[in-house]
């Protein structure tokens, strides 16, 4: 029989979905807690949900998509538009939660008896994935900002982080910079580690069959004469993350590269219902060139990314975003943030611009001189071809994956 995983995760993230139909394709039975409400994915072996850290008040929709009754609407845009204090709250109250949700993991985990247990994230799966009991291994996994933002959020933030990393046998990460701090916060010296995307590892064939992104359907005029693709379009896909993602920089940017080329549209995918990026709009007057799109099926991002000129992301906490892989897969030229995470990927001036994220002149600034030089979009399109191929294709992350699991799964086999 094939050996057994629980996953804990936000059953909701495309991330998340996308590993666990990674590590089905190579043949694992998988069970998934969600800490978040959601519907079960496709071929799941057991479900459960533990809404831990009041997450089920969270104001992202479900993944099935279906509309939310109007009272519920409501309390969505009220957490929206307090979403920094109530995470602040998050990080004070949210550890909290786990005295009451522990116990009741550790008695799915009895009931469940996977083989390995592995958290993608660490506030707040890994911090449930603490109470996995002794005899079963336990990968914790950090997505994006976990250490550099999330660990330092509150005293008890900082302890259950830590008592994460101590029980944790192994670690998976987007970054070489997490796989270094962990051992910072307690991960053994002994623990193996693995860098790979977050996601598992990208489909490289079904990124690049993607297309057809209907301008149309948004109302987005292609200004680049003669050409069908790419157009002037910067893209930035990035939503709002307060605290690591400088949405404020980048629209304030907008005036300065609309100054000196004004057929230049600005997308943004999953704001179409920020109150906040609305504002952002009106208040620099650039109504008729930023254009605030309602999140996009995968396929249709990839084939928006394919058909502009640069992705923007402004960031000052990151890990390794899984649509900047997709932007550097697509040929989109990436003016991000200068952070250590980022560096991992972007070589400044040669295959991608790094930017003060907290400097619209900076970002401005960059984007122009992306916009401006054709020779340097296109050999870091190459470039970006064959590092997303060497590093991030489910070719080469999977093996990977496999093996370490396998290491983990060889540990407890019984002796014959």
């Amino acid at each position: 029989m094939s050996a057994h995983v629980l996953i804990i995760a936000d059953g909701r993230s495309p991330t998340a979905r996308s590993w666990i139909s990674n590590i089905q394709s190579l043949g694992y039975r998988v069970s998934l807690v969600s800490t978040f409400p959601c519907q079960p994915p496709d071929d799941i072996d057991q479900f459960h949900i533990l809404p831990v850290a009041f997450s089920r008040f969270s104001n992202r929709p479900t993944q099935s998509g279906a509309p939310q009754p109007t009272p519920q609407k409501h309390g969505r845009t009220l957490i929206r538009r307090f979403a920094p204090i109530l995470q602040s709250l998050r990080y004070i109250a949210g550890p909290l939660t786990l005295l009451r949700y522990g116990p009741a993991y550790r008695r799915l985990v009895a009931d469940l008896r996977p083989d390995l247990v592995h958290a993608l994230r660490i506030p707040f799966e890994g911090m449930l994935g603490s109470y996995t009991p002794p005899d079963i291994p336990f990968l914790a996994a950090t997505w994006g900002n976990d250490l550099t933002l999330h660990a330092g959020g509150s005293p008890l933030m900082r302890s259950f982080t830590r008592r994460c990393l101590d029980r944790a046998d192994g670690l998976t990460s987007d970054t070489q910079r997490d796989a270094r701090l962990a051992r910072d916060w307690g991960l053994r010296d002994t623990a193996p580690t693995l860098v790979v995307p977050g996601s598992g590892g990208l489909d490289l064939a079904a990124v690049q069959r993607a297309s057809g992104f209907d301008v149309n359907t948004y109302g987005i005029p292609c200004t680049s004469p003669g050409e069908v693709e790419p157009c002037d379009w910067v893209v930035n896909p990035r939503g709002l993350r307060p605290g690591s993602v400088h949405q404020d920089a980048f629209f304030a940017a907008i005036p300065h590269i609309l100054a000196q080329q004004p057929g230049v549209h600005f997308i943004c995918p999953g704001l179409a219902d920020s109150q906040q990026a609305q504002a952002w709009v009106q208040k620099y007057g650039i109504a008729a060139n930023a254009h605030l799109l309602p999140k996009l099926p995968q396929e249709e991002l990839w084939a928006l990314l394919k058909q502009a000129r640069v992705f923007a992301s402004p960031s000052s906490h990151d890990g390794t975003p899984n649509s900047l892989l997709e932007a550097l897969a697509c040929g989109c030229f990436p003016v991000v943030g200068d952070i250590e995470s980022l560096r991992e990927w972007v070589e400044d001036g040669v295959n991608g611009l790094l930017v003060d994220p907290r400097d619209p002149s900076a970002l401005a600034k960059a984007v122009l001189t992306a916009l401006a030089d054709a020779e340097l979009r296109e050999s870091a399109a190459e470039h970006n071809l064959a590092l997303v191929e060497q590093r991030a294709h489910r070719s080469a992350t999977l093996p990977q994956i496999d093996a370490l699991y396998q290491g983990f799964l060889a540990s407890i086999a019984p002796v014959s």
